[in-house]
């Protein structure tokens, strides 16, 4: 039996099954019994645990991770570790791979369909490099589809922590077909490996097929280096051109000719949705055709005795002749290389030298910059003379205590004398004032509190505790715009202070920058119209708005991609989803099969007479009854549970003044439990809205 399953990890997850295993990690599924929800857990594998590099990559990454906050990105919860064991606590999604599904399709995907996956997996990607984290591992593996046609990308930062492995093994085999050139040859990679993997994962959903294929993982790493891929339409005709240009140009090895970011892709995407029969203005990389002649391959002409129209046979002709062109480029270009890096590096060192000669002999000299006039310090305290710099001179200067020394005339913690000198003067953007501080009057047995400010917290605690044999206390963290995430932001008493053995020293401790976010409103039950306007109000914006079967009244919102009541970044992306109306009888609401646009379908399940039902719970009347009451007047939130045969449909925190919570329920039920806090409520309306 696995040694994990049965398990309480830090007395909080309970791993209840595995789920799935890679390289890398073990995934179980378990259950947050804090805030009773169901969780994927990624467990480091035992052979990697040795490796102390692996484990701290493993454990910084799901901490960087964490910080991306997107409908289209698998939600990182927590990072821990249980005896031994490094962990990720990671949203739980009920869905397939991409890779699941087309082998399930067995067949290239329709077009529209293929552009609604990118057009997620791009959204995702933008999120993700606009915080500075590249994936460097997209392919359909690592990109789930829901149920509702949604797509979210999974395995942030992972590709990062098995750099450090160097090597194709069997785990890259599967990884090595979606590779980027750079990539493949072990160079610097950035956003745009990104967009080259997500290019492959577009071309295989558009021909159902690989770009490059071999018997071993590094044939098919050089094939993406030196090799260019053929054009999905000679595979697959129904891909339209402008689908085509943007799979090949994301697809590009020659980093100056791939797209430069997500949001250039997405740009190109959104042009093509508004208009299929778009041919975009830039000459197609990967057969030197230009925008007029790619358009002209879509014109009807006769056809030969191939089957092959003539101007298919002679576009092939020249896709296959300019795929020989770029190859024999490339090997012309290989035998400059030496000589192209040798010349790149001799000026380079030039520059180099020329800079640090401007750098430190002519820049003060020559620099036409503003002149800051340095500030007299002396008498005040470290802290005093820092927040005066903060207030007073705009980020000119920095404060560094140098040193402490006895000193008769000048007060214990306070500064003696500064280096710059007050009154001098500088051109400096930022100029670094070193200061002495006074240690008071000597003695034998007196100890003084040394300057710690900036330095880690950790350390800082063992150096008093051992060295000064004082107790540590911590104050709240604070916020800091300068100084980092756990560092010392002030000290009580402050430096230079005497110090007895014994004595509290208070460690004020930096928790970063101030992050700013916005409560997610309810859109449930609102029109479009509506929806729109509370979303901007509230500085946020609105995605994709889908129309999908429902019982509800045709128009109002029925599913929103972010929870209502949970703290988001401003301007995230919220996706809708509005009701038709169908369920209700609604017979306007519905289209004729025969004259309706093709809906992507992805994951469309057929309407049945399955009923519909819809769940209201009161909350602010319930938490107002003594036994809710006595958990919720310390708190201004409560959590709400819905338990539907068996099935958790709502688990929410919400303030406890909220009128009313909602579900849809569709299914037979054999028993509802509602939990407020905990405390079971039988105070809630169960109505069949299936019904016209």
């Amino acid at each position: 039996m696995d040694q994990y399953i049965g398990k309480f990890l830090d007395n909080r997850y309970e791993i209840l099954e595995q789920i799935g295993s890679g390289g890398m990690a073990v995934v179980y599924k378990a259950k947050c019994h804090r805030l009773n929800r169901m969780v994927a857990i990624k467990i480091l594998r035992e052979n990697l645990m040795v490796d102390d590099d692996i484990r701290r990559r493993f454990h910084d990454e799901a901490q960087a991770v964490a910080m991306l906050s997107s409908p289209n990105i698998v939600s990182v919860y927590d990072v821990g570790q249980f005896e031994g064991a490094d962990y990720i606590v990671m949203e739980l999604i009920e869905g397939i791979t991409l890779k699941e599904y087309m082998q399930k399709r067995g067949s290239e995907l329709n077009w529209r369909e293929a552009l609604h996956f990118m057009t997620q997996i791009m959204q995702a990607l933008r999120h993700a490099h606009s915080r500075g984290i590249v994936h460097r591992d997209i392919k359909p593996q690592n990109i789930m589809v829901l149920r509702d046609g949604s797509v979210k990308v999974a395995d942030f930062g992972i590709a990062r922590i098995m750099d450090s492995q160097k090597t194709l093994t069997r785990e890259a085999f599967g990884s090595v077909h979606y590779v980027s050139p750079e990539q493949a040859k072990g160079i610097h990679v950035d956003a745009r490996s990104d967009i080259y993997s997500a290019g492959v994962v577009l071309y295989e959903m558009l021909t159902c097929r690989l770009p490059f294929d071999g018997d071993t993982p590094v044939s098919i790493a050089l094939q993406h280096i030196n090799s260019v891929a053929v054009p999905p339409r000679e595979i697959n005709p129904d891909v339209p051109v402008g689908l085509e240009q943007i799979c090949m140009k994301a697809m590009c090895a020659r980093l100056e000719l791939r797209y430069p970011d997500a949001q250039s892709v997405l740009h190109d995407l959104e042009e093509f949705r508004r208009d299929p029969s778009i041919v975009l203005p830039y000459d197609n990389p990967w057969t030197g055709a230009s925008a007029p002649q790619a358009a002209a391959t879509v014109s009807p002409v006769p056809q030969t005795t191939s089957g092959l129209s003539g101007q298919e046979e002679v576009q092939r002709f020249q896709n296959t002749a300019a795929r020989e062109e770029f190859e024999d480029e490339q090997r012309r270009k290989k035998g400059n290389v030496i000589f192209t890096c040798a010349v790149i590096a001799i000026v380079a060192v030039i520059i180099v030298i020329c800079f640090m000669l401007y750098k430190n002999f002519l820049e003060q000299l020559l620099s036409p910059g503003e002149i800051h006039e340095v500030p007299n310090l002396v008498n005040m305290t470290v802290d005093e003379a820092k927040e005066t710099i903060a207030k007073e001179y705009d980020g000119h200067f920095e404060v560094v205590c140098a040193r402490a020394q006895y000193d008769d005339s000048v007060e214990a913690g306070h500064i003696i004398s500064q280096t710059p000198d007050s009154g001098a003067s500088t051109k400096s953007d930022l100029t670094t004032i070193n200061v002495i501080v006074s240690s008071g009057i000597q003695t034998d047995d007196t100890l003084y509190m040394p300057s710690i400010v900036r330095q880690d917290y950790r350390t800082a605690e063992a150096k008093l505790t051992n060295d000064y044999g004082v107790v540590v206390e911590y104050a709240d963290r604070v916020y800091s715009s300068t100084i980092a995430e756990g560092r010392i932001v002030s000290t009580d008493p402050v430096a230079g202070s005497p110090l007895k053995a014994g004595q509290t020293v208070t460690l004020y401790v930096s928790q970063g920058p101030e992050i700013k976010t916005v409560v997610m409103p309810s859109l449930i039950g609102l029109d479009k119209g509506q929806a729109v306007d509370l979303l901007h109000s509230s500085g946020l914006e609105l995605g994709e708005c889908v129309e999908v079967a429902g019982s509800e009244s045709a128009g109002s919102v029925i599913y929103q991609s972010v929870k209502a009541y949970t703290d988001v970044d401003p301007g995230t992306e919220v996706y809708i989803q509005i009701s038709d109306g169908s369920f209700g009888g609604n017979e306007s609401a519905q289209r004729e099969p025969e004259t309706a646009e093709p809906e992507i379908s992805a994951v469309e399940e057929p309407v049945t007479a399955t009923p519909v039902y819809q769940i209201s719970v009161p909350v602010s009347s319930e938490v107002q009854s003594n036994d809710i009451l006595a958990l919720s007047e310390n708190a201004e939130e409560v959590t709400v549970t819905v338990t539907v045969s068996g099935e958790v449909i709502l688990n929410v925190t919400c303030p406890k003044d909220t009128e009313q919570l909602s579900s849809v329920y569709q299914g037979e039920i054999n028993d509802v439990i509602v939990l407020i806090n905990g405390v079971q409520t039988k105070n809630f309306d169960c109505i069949d809205i299936s019904q016209p």
